[in-house]
């Protein structure tokens, strides 16, 4: 089950009023120089264009930092390149058939809806230990600034 394009497919970056941004996993029929790119293990984020293909943003973690061993961690890095419109090369516009909807993402966390799909990405990807535990992820705010107190 590829994206349905208008069905609920946000189709913009996210930004200030609406800043969700959709959750993929690869298809069955995903192009093999495609795969090679993101990487198995990905998490990838994006939106629909508006000639019926996506623009995503992914992180597989390629240099092995512990703060993204979570997929949920790698969800939240590509989804912060995605939203600040941050200079990568771990983003591609490709065609709908390559990419599963699976969830949303936003600034407040990420909201799964197609469980049995991320599973089998993470399974197929043998990173099964770096999956979600629930359906709902929510992202901690980030810390207030320090005060710079003079003395």
């Amino acid at each position: 089950m590829g994206v349905q394009f208008g069905q609920d497919l946000p189709l913009q970056r996210p930004d200030e009023t609406d800043s969700r941004a959709a959750v993929f996993v690869p298809t069955a029929t995903i192009k093999e120089d495609v795969l090679n790119a993101v990487r198995k293990g990905a998490a990838v984020v994006g939106f629909g264009n508006h000639d019926h293909t996506l623009t995503i943003y992914y992180e597989s973690n390629r240099f092995s930092e512990p703060t993204l061993a979570k997929w949920e961690q790698k969800a939240r890095k590509a989804y912060e390149r995605l939203r600040d419109n941050l200079p990568t090369t771990s983003k591609m516009v490709c065609k709908l058939d390559n990419f599963e909807q699976i969830g949303y993402i936003s600034n407040k966390g990420i909201t799964i809806r197609r469980r049995a799909s991320l599973d089998r990405w993470l399974e197929q990807s043998e990173a099964q230990d770096s999956a979600p535990e629930g359906d709902n992820v929510a992202f901690a705010p980030p810390p207030p600034p320090k005060k710079i107190v003079a003395d």
